[in-house]
């Protein structure tokens, strides 16, 4: 899919800092650019409520705080590039997440096929337990999505 906003807005702002959200049924990863736009970093992991729009208002308060100029949710697009049930799932809450965050601020959505299997692998390599992962993975995967919508532009180069 890219990084083509799910109807209405700009592909972001191109200045300020992005939020990653990575939109588990359990819990959601959230990772943070640096000002500059280069560089994702896991942030935090939010564990869901039974109410989305508590989810939203908490994704709103973080992005405020930050000042995030810009929101990427991932999308779960199935290996072949369908949308699949829980592709159609996230664009309807990134629906319901652009009426909370309001106009100030773009919600886009970017590709995270295979974005868990990379953090996975990550953990893998630092040798992170097993039983310590529920912690970070959902955190990592969503720095693993920023990272490839921030890489997904051009960037200028000093001569």
């Amino acid at each position: 899919m890219g990084s083509a906003p799910t109807g209405g807005g700009s592909v972001g702002a191109l200045a300020g800092r992005v939020l990653g959200v990575d939109l588990g049924s359990v819990r959601i990863g959230l990772a943070l650019s640096d000002p500059t736009r280069t560089v994702a970093s896991p942030y935090s992991v939010l564990a869901r409520s039974r109410d989305h729009r508590a989810d939203h208002r908490a994704i709103a308060k973080i992005a405020g705080e930050q000042e995030v100029t810009t929101i990427v949710v991932g999308l779960p697009l199935s290996l072949s590039g369908a949308k699949g049930p829980a592709a159609r799932a996230a664009i309807a809450e990134i629906e319901e997440l652009k009426e909370v965050v309001g106009a100030g601020v773009d919600v886009v959505a970017h590709d995270e096929r295979l974005t868990t299997v990379t953090a996975e692998r990550s953990l893998d390599e630092a040798r992170v337990r097993r039983a310590d992962r529920a912690a970070v993975v959902d955190k990592i995967a969503a720095a693993v999505m920023l990272q490839s919508w921030l890489e997904s532009f051009p960037r200028a180069t000093s001569r």
